[in-house]
Formats: C-alpha cells, structure tokens, sequence
C-alpha cells in the first residue's frame, strides 16, 4: 500500500557573522531526503515537486521504487514502494532509474529492471501505470517494452522525452551507447522511423549512461553521465543541437566531484519550473565520509540550482551541502 510520510530536514550549520558579531544559522539541505538514493527523476505535476529515484542497495533488494513530493524542493513526503516487483512479474532485482510522464490524466513510470547482460536473459526497460503520481503503479504490458540489446546499448537508464511537436520519445541505453526511438501514442510499442528502423543511435563522445534531454529557447539540451559509475571520475556532461537527434558534440563537464563534499556525482535530471527562468539540476553523490566497500551504494539524492551564460550554454555547477533555497511553484 501506498503512503506518505515526512522525511526529516538535513541538520542545521552555524557561521558566525563577523561584522554583526551574531550567529547565523545555515540549513544544509543536500542531500534533500534521507536514505540511500540514486539516478533521481525531478518533474513537476500540479505545482508539487516530485523526485522518483533508483533505491540505492544491493541488486537483490532492490526490488521498489520510493517516491518524494514537495511544495517548496526543501520540505520532502516519502511516498513507499510506489512501484514493486509483485506487480511487475517479469521483473526480480535492479529495478533501476525511474522516468516518469503524465499523459491524458495518466502517469507512466518507466523503469529498468534484471540488469540483463545478453539478449537471452529476461528483462530490460518496462513501462508501469497509475492515476496518481504516488500510485500504487502496475505493470502495463506484462513483459518489458524494450528486451534486447540494439545498436550496442544496453536496456537501462530510460528517459521519456516529450518534443514541442507532441511526439513522445524513448531515450536510453548503457554500455556506452544510446538510442532515441519513437514512442506509441498509448506507450505499447514503437513507430518506425521513414528509414523503416526503430532504434537510432545519437551516442555522443565519452557517453557512458544516464541520459537526460530538455529544450531551452528552441535548443535541445542532451545531458548523460560520463565515467564509472562507482568511481570518483563519474560527471555529467552536455551537448546542444537543433533537433533531439543530433548531432550532439560535447560541450564538456559541468558537473565532477568535489574531494571535500562528495564524488560519485552523477546520473541527473533536470527540474524547469513553470513560466520561470528557474532550472534545478537532481543529481546522486557519494559523500566523503563513505568509504572502502560501503562507497558502492552509498549514494544520496541532492539538488542544485543551475545558471546559463549568455549564449545558452551551461555554467559549471558548484555543489554544495547547503542545496537549494525553496521555491514554491
């Protein structure tokens, strides 16, 4: 069953202010909830904020999804086990990296789930339903909507991307490759392109996993996490180009990890809050004080604002423990 609770605030820093000779005090708000976290979708529904992350644990436990709402990105509500594996019954272990849509008063989660290595396993990116964002959601298909490897890309790290032209579209892959393809109105299947193929590569240079797309002034921004994902090398990068099929040419890092705060920074969304300037980047780290065999699946869920210079590219983004001031939509 589904529910909410209250997630409780980071703690608190002091700072003395040294002209006023007073202490101020700092709330740290990274990470934004506690636990375990990783691969976070931020999106908006109904001028509430929404993170819909990966459970960070071993493959064999992760087997649900959580989700966390906001009115303010500071004050967070747990909503448990939104999606879980007794509903999904192709689906037994890494259920990863949830993107979600709401289309004609439905919300679809998209998920990966099986890890799988090969063609001849069972698994792959499956597609879920609800008529709520806290669900409870249940499989739509009975089987995955994506099950084999193509143009090298392994079936994981899905992102569903709406284009102004009301296409839906389907961006995902692993192993260093990624595809777009061409959602069915009803989420079931595929449409193929004119060349008659349903997957096509857009990989750019050093990608790894994590994709994520948005468009800004006409431009499509194509961001993916480049490096290993267990490592201190994991970073996001990002291209521009004309059209959600390319070409993307990196336009490097903005964001790496930081020795004194965390590494690990990686696998992110991005939030766009509505009829405003405002753009938020949802990324997991590693913080410092996990080390040896825990830094694996220590990961925490943390928020960042995000500016643009002049000319529409992205500046480097500063993390931080202190996170995002709120924002009420």
């Amino acid at each position: 069953m589904t529910f909410g609770c209250k997630t409780k605030q980071s703690n608190s820093e002091k700072r003395v202010d040294q002209k006023n000779e007073t202490i101020i005090t700092t709330k740290n708000n990274n990470p934004v909830f506690e636990g375990w976290y990783a691969d976070p979708e931020g999106i908006v529904f109904d001028k509430e904020y929404w993170i819909f992350p990966t459970y960070s644990a071993k493959y064999e436990k992760q087997v649900f999804f959580d989700a966390f709402s906001s009115p303010d990105l500071v004050n967070w509500t747990k909503h448990e086990k939104v999606l879980d594996t007794s509903n999904v019954k192709w689906a037994h272990r890494a259920v990863w990296a949830p993107s979600i849509i709401e289309k004609d008063n439905k919300y679809y989660l998209f998920f990966g789930a099986n890890d799988i290595q090969s063609d001849d396993e069972i698994g792959g990116i499956g597609v879920s339903v609800a008529d709520s964002p806290q669900g409870p959601y249940k499989d739509l298909l009975g089987k995955p909507l994506v099950d084999k490897f193509h143009n090298g890309a392994q079936p994981i790290d899905q992102f569903v991307f709406h284009d102004k032209d009301g296409q839906y579209y389907l961006i995902y892959g692993g192993w260093k490759h990624c595809n777009i393809a061409k959602l069915k109105d009803d989420f079931t299947g595929f449409i193929p392109f004119e060349d008659g193929t349903i997957f096509k590569e857009i990989t750019p240079e050093n990608y790894v996993e994590g994709p994520f797309m948005f468009i800004k002034d006409g431009k499509y921004y194509f961001m993916w996490s480049e490096g290993g994902w267990t490592g201190p090398d994991y970073s996001v990068a990002y291209a521009i180009a004309d059209s959600p099929f390319g070409p993307f040419k990196s336009m490097g890092k903005i964001l790496k990890q930081d020795p004194n705060i965390a590494n690990g920074a990686g696998h992110h969304s991005v939030i766009h809050v509505p009829n405003s300037d405002d753009y938020y980047i949802v990324y997991h780290r590693r913080p410092e004080t996990e080390k040896d065999g825990k830094i694996r699946d220590s990961r925490e869920t943390c928020i960042e604002k995000m500016y643009f210079n002049e000319d529409g590219t992205i500046k480097p983004i500063i993390m931080t423990k202190e996170g995002v001031k709120a924002n009420k939509i």
